[in-house]
């Protein structure tokens, strides 16, 4: 058998041997497709990864095509072809294998994108927002290796282009900085989580509000007066945040402050203050209301009512609720609420001399 082989690709009549070749290239695809599909993508079926299904499905035709170059090549090496084309022969397939590999490392890479951003977890750095910026990048980065390939197949010399590439890319990368800077702050920010949509902030410069919007730029906060601002996320990154829908409960704790005058019965100021919280209904009884002496101020004994709320939206309402109760709760019971007042002693006057006009 071995022998009958030698002799038939040894032989002289060229259509024979490209017939043989082509022939080894069939067994080839048949034999390598079904170790493919036997193996790998059995495996992959049954412990469902759908990237490995996906990359196995994918990699069937750009090894068939491959193998294809390959047998045309040793087909086309049998003939006698003018040197120029002898020598363009493989560069050109090399090319072609080159785009047909990098079609398929782009096809596997943004289908695993898409299937990591649908099961992104919190501080993950793939996620649905980051998917077309990762997307984009990954895409410019194969093209870029396509092309550095190519130059190399053809013996192209690159000094010069990546001299420019250089060049334009800080002239870029000034002309951007302040863009780039948001961008890859959004890209940390949504990786991070500090805060997700619907979350109340509190930003350094004091704005308060809901998060509607978490961009790759820009993150945009509706405010209690309905005005949604739009700030840059390399202002975000760069500042304290004050996420009032964090930490480890959901509710949130609330402060009124309370001063009553000196000569008060703190023990009764105290429970006025539970009661008044105890009949808040917009309020958490879980945990319970508290009261907390804080400090001998300059004109009063200055309390805290702590209580909990369960949506940081409600905020405004329930001071609003809790001071007017408690106003009116002191007015009854004959609480005194004091006011700044300062005390005035004059300990003499100088003697005044009035002189007398004359009539």
């Amino acid at each position: 058998m071995t022998e009958w082989i030698n002799t038939l690709y040894q032989s002289d009549n060229l259509w024979l041997e490209s017939a043989f070749i082509l022939a080894l290239f069939f067994i080839s695809v048949l034999l390598i497709n079904g170790l493919i599909y036997w193996g790998p993508q059995l495996w992959a079926k049954k412990t469902q990864n759908m990237h490995l299904l996906f990359a196995f499905n994918a990699l069937k035709l750009p090894l068939n095509l491959t193998l294809l170059l390959l047998a045309i090549s040793q087909i086309l090496a049998l003939f006698n072809l003018p040197q120029a084309v002898t020598d363009l022969i493989p560069s050109l397939f090399s090319s072609i294998d080159i785009i047909i590999w990098g079609q398929f490392i782009y096809r596997t890479s943004q289908f695993s994108l898409k299937n990591l951003s649908r099961q992104a977890k919190t501080g993950s750095i793939i996620q649905p927002q980051t998917l077309p910026l990762l997307e984009n990048a990954s895409a410019v980065i194969i093209i870029l290796l396509i092309i550095y390939l190519l130059f190399i197949t053809w013996n192209i010399d690159m000094t010069a282009w990546l001299a420019s590439a250089g060049i334009i890319g800080i002239a870029i990368g000034f002309a951007a900085k302040d863009t780039i800077a948001n961008l890859l702050s959004g890209v940390f920010i949504l990786a991070d989580s500090p805060y997700k949509i619907h979350d109340y902030i509190v930003l350094d410069s004091g704005e308060r509000g809901m998060v509607t919007h978490i961009g790759l730029r820009s993150t945009r906060i509706l405010t209690r007066d309905d005005l949604e601002i739009n700030i840059p996320n390399a202002i975000i990154a760069n500042g304290k945040i004050v996420n009032e829908s964090s930490g480890r409960h959901v509710k949130s704790r609330t402060r009124i402050k309370v001063g009553v005058a000196y000569g008060s019965d703190i023990d009764f100021v105290k429970s006025l203050l539970l009661d008044e919280a105890a009949q808040e209904t917009q309020i958490c009884q879980d945990p319970e209301p508290r009261v907390r002496f804080r400090t001998f101020g300059p004109s009063s004994l200055d309390l805290e009512l702590l209580v909990w709320i369960d949506n940081p939206e409600i905020r405004g309402r329930v001071i609003d609720s809790l001071n007017t109760k408690i106003y009116k709760r002191f007015a009854l019971e004959k609480v005194e609420i004091p006011y700044s007042k300062h005390d005035l002693y004059i300990k003499s006057f100088p003697k005044l001399s009035v002189e007398q006009d004359p009539l």
